[in-house]
């Protein structure tokens, strides 16, 4: 039966132990090809205390957070220090290939990774936002990890951080710049995903949730789209240049000029049925989205 405590993983020396692997050519990286592995521990969750990358491919149905997905390309995947990985739907698929590359963070202090590693938000994605890869893509990741690994089974000496690092940070920017295409060229989900945030909004404007709960967080706003708020963050940016927070503030704003120039509303009583405490910082808002006050705007109107 297996175990549903959470295993932590700290070392790359516990990966090896766990999954009966020969000890590391190095303590702080390492690479290990998912191709045959066996599930025989018992174990159905980690928590990694490391950088996970991930690349699979070889099922015909995948389980990744709640969806299946059909597909016959590259998935990548990753995770940051303190993420929990659970077991997929019917244990390790028999056909399944490809590798798993884990960075212990010791490895990255002192480098250009330590603090731009952060920039990278796609270690924040849940599981179920992972980054397809044509064929081509995936070509071209492959090689960069086999020249990690034969950097790491070369003799260590002082160039070698140097040279992993490199690659590192090379295959992390592919990784960010197929990740844009992704958000592009998956139009239908990526689009459902919009549609669904404009009847969210649009919902939340307009019944007395605004009085009762104020604006809307990104969190919130997450949670009910079942995406990770670092995931919609970027999708907004890719197809709208928006961040969340300023897409939340849009839909606002258009709100607010609905009732300023429908209404008879004061513009106090408007800050207050949009969620606001304070008029000032209504006034404040309106005007740095629209160049003029509310008073301004509604004389327009008048």
């Amino acid at each position: 039966m297996a175990d549903t405590k959470p295993y932590r993983i700290q070392s790359i020396t516990d990966i090896h132990r766990l999954m009966g692997l020969s000890k590391p050519h190095h303590p702080l990286i390492g690479i290990i090809d998912v191709s045959g592995l066996k599930n025989g521990s018992g174990i159905n969750a980690v928590i990694f205390d490391l950088y996970v990358v991930s690349l699979k491919r070889g099922c015909d149905k995948l389980l990744y957070g709640q969806q299946k997905y059909d597909f016959d390309e590259g998935l990548m995947a990753f995770m940051s220090p303190g993420q929990i990985l659970r077991g997929e739907e019917g244990g390790i698929p028999p056909n399944l290939e490809g590798w798993m590359l884990f960075i212990h963070p010791d490895f990255l202090w002192g480098t250009s990774l330590a603090q731009k590693i952060k920039k990278y938000e796609y270690f924040d994605y849940s599981v179920n936002e992972a980054l397809f890869l044509s064929d081509k893509e995936e070509n071209l990741i492959n090689d960069i990890v086999e020249n990690i690994k034969n950097e790491y089974h070369a003799n260590i000496d002082k160039f070698s951080q140097d040279i992993i690092i490199s690659h590192l940070e090379t295959l992390l920017n592919y990784a960010e710049r197929f990740y844009g295409r992704q958000f592009i060229t998956r139009k239908i989900t990526n689009h459902q995903i919009l549609d669904r945030l404009e009847k969210l909004l649009s919902d939340y404007f307009n019944n007395d949730d605004l009085v009762t709960k104020g604006l809307p967080t990104v969190q919130y706003i997450s949670d009910n789209l079942n995406v990770s708020p670092s995931y919609l963050r970027s999708l907004l940016k890719t197809l709208t240049g928006q961040s969340t927070q300023q897409y939340i503030h849009d839909k606002l704003i258009e709100k607010a000029k609905e009732k300023l120039s429908t209404t008879d509303l004061s513009v106090g009583e408007i800050a207050y049925e949009l969620g606001f405490e304070h008029l000032q910082s209504f006034s404040k808002l309106f005007r740095s989205k629209v160049k003029e006050s509310p008073l301004e705007f509604r004389a327009r109107f008048n």
